[in-house]
C-alpha cells in the first residue's frame, strides 16, 4: 500500500464506521430481585455473543455504583431498590463470570469519603461480602479512591488529546483489567441528564488526586470528600501527577464539563460489558441528595458490549432519544454525553444501528 492509499484508507474508516452496526443490545424483564438473576444475565449474555468469549481467562473489573455515603439512604428504604448496586445483581454477575471461566473477578468502587477497605463499605451498605466473595473463584474487592497496595498511579491518555483533561491518573487495578464491567441504575442524574453505563465510570477516579481534598502537589491518600471543585465546576487543578486540563479558560460550568469528562473517561478506560438494573430505582436524580425523587419499578435489565449503545437503548428505555440536544429532555441543562463520546469514537448512540434482543424498546419503556 503506497501512502496516499493508506491516507485514503484512513480517512474513509470513519465514514465506514459511521453506516456500520453498532453491537446489539440485550434487553429483558425481570420484576423482581428474588427472580433467577443468574439464569436471566446468562440469557442475555447468549444474545449478545455468550459471556466465555469475553471473559474466559481473563481478569475482570467489575465497577459497582455505590454513589454517596451508605448511611444517606431515601425515605429509609433499602440502598440498592434506590440508587446503589443491588447485592443480588452483583451476585448474579459473580456467578455467571465464574461460570464462564473469568480468572479472576475484582469488584472495585471509588468509595465515599474514604480509602478504607471496599469491604468495609459494603457491610456498612448491608451487603453480605462473605456471600458475593464465595460466588465465584478469584473473587477480590478494592477501594479505589487512592493508590491503594499500589507505589503509583497509571496514566490513561485520552485519544485525540481529550476534551478537558488529555489523560487520566487511575488506580492501578484498572490497568490489570483484561474485561471492564461497569453494572449501572437506570437513573436520572441532576448534572448529565442520566446515570447508566457510561456516568458509571466517573466513579473510577480517585478522590486522592481528583476531590475536593485533594492535594496541592501531590494526592492525598486518606481522601475524605467528593469531587465538586476539580471536576464539576473547575475551581482547582488535580493533584500531580495529573496533567492540568487543556484549556483552563474553558466553561465552569458543570453542564459543560461533566458530559465531556464522562465521555472521554470512556475513551481512555473503555468499558467491555455494560450492565444497567431497572429492576427498582429513582425518577428524578441520582441520589437522596436530589428533591423530588421517586420511587419506579420500571421491571427491566439491559446488558451490552459497548457502552453508548447500551446507554442509548437505556435512554430509550426511560422514554428519552438518546440523540437530543442540550435543551432537550433529558439534557435540559447539560450536553448530551452519549454524543460526545460518539464523536469521540466510543461508540453509536443511533438506535437506527443497534439491533435490541430480547424485546422491543417500544413494548417496553418506562416513561421517566
Amino acid at each position: 500500500m503506497t501512502r496516499r492509499e493508506l491516507l485514503a484508507a484512513l480517512g474513509a474508516a470513519p465514514l465506514q464506521a459511521l453506516h456500520a452496526p453498532a453491537p446489539p443490545v440485550a434487553v429483558a424483564r425481570c420484576a423482581s430481585y428474588d427472580e433467577d438473576l443468574a439464569g436471566i444475565l446468562e440469557r442475555m449474555f447468549d444474545q449478545i455473543g455468550g459471556a466465555g468469549a469475553l471473559v474466559k481467562n481473563r481478569t475482570v473489573t467489575v465497577k459497582l455504583n455505590l454513589t454517596g455515603s451508605p448511611a444517606n439512604r431515601w425515605q429509609g428504604r433499602p440502598l440498592g431498590v434506590t440508587h446503589y448496586t443491588h447485592p443480588r445483581t452483583a451476585l448474579a454477575m459473580a456467578h455467571v463470570l465464574g461460570r464462564a471461566g473469568a480468572r479472576r473477578i475484582r469488584f472495585v468502587e471509588s468509595c465515599w469519603a474514604t480509602a478504607g477497605p471496599l469491604e468495609e463499605y459494603m457491610l456498612e451498605a448491608g451487603w453480605n461480602v462473605r456471600q458475593l466473595r464465595n460466588a465465584a473463584p478469584g473473587v477480590e474487592f478494592a477501594n479505589t479512591n487512592a493508590r491503594g497496595p499500589y507505589k503509583d498511579y497509571a496514566r490513561f491518555a485520552v485519544p485525540g488529546g481529550g476534551l478537558i483533561y488529555p489523560a487520566w491518573m487511575l488506580n492501578r487495578a484498572y490497568e490489570e483489567t483484561d474485561v471492564l464491567v461497569s453494572m449501572a441504575k437506570l437513573k436520572d442524574h441532576a448534572t448529565t441528564g442520566i446515570t447508566l453505563a457510561m456516568k458509571n465510570i466517573f466513579g473510577i477516579t480517585p478522590a486522592s488526586i481528583y476531590g475536593d481534598d485533594a492535594g496541592q502537589e501531590e494526592p492525598n491518600e486518606s481522601p475524605e470528600k467528593g469531587r465538586l471543585i476539580v471536576c464539576h465546576e473547575g475551581k482547582r487543578q488535580p493533584a500531580p501527577p495529573a496533567p492540568a486540563e487543556r484549556d483552563p479558560s474553558s466553561p465552569r460550568d458543570p453542564g459543560y464539563r461533566m458530559p465531556r469528562i464522562v465521555a472521554e473517561l470512556n475513551a481512555a478506560r473503555p468499558i467491555h460489558i455494560s450492565f444497567i438494573d431497572g429492576i427498582e430505582t429513582i425518577a428524578g436524580g441520582e441520589g437522596p441528595w436530589v428533591r423530588n425523587l421517586r420511587h419506579v419499578k420500571p421491571g427491566l435489565l439491559v446488558l451490552g458490549t459497548n457502552a453508548v449503545t447500551t446507554d442509548a437503548v437505556g435512554a430509550a428505555l426511560m422514554g428519552y432519544d438518546p440523540r437530543a440536544q442540550r435543551g432537550t429532555r433529558p439534557f435540559e441543562h447539560c450536553d448530551n454525553m452519549l454524543l460526545l463520546a460518539e464523536q469521540l469514537g466510543v461508540g453509536s448512540a443511533d438506535l437506527n444501528r443497534i439491533e435490541v434482543r430480547g424485546g422491543r424498546i417500544e413494548d417496553l419503556v418506562f416513561r421517566f
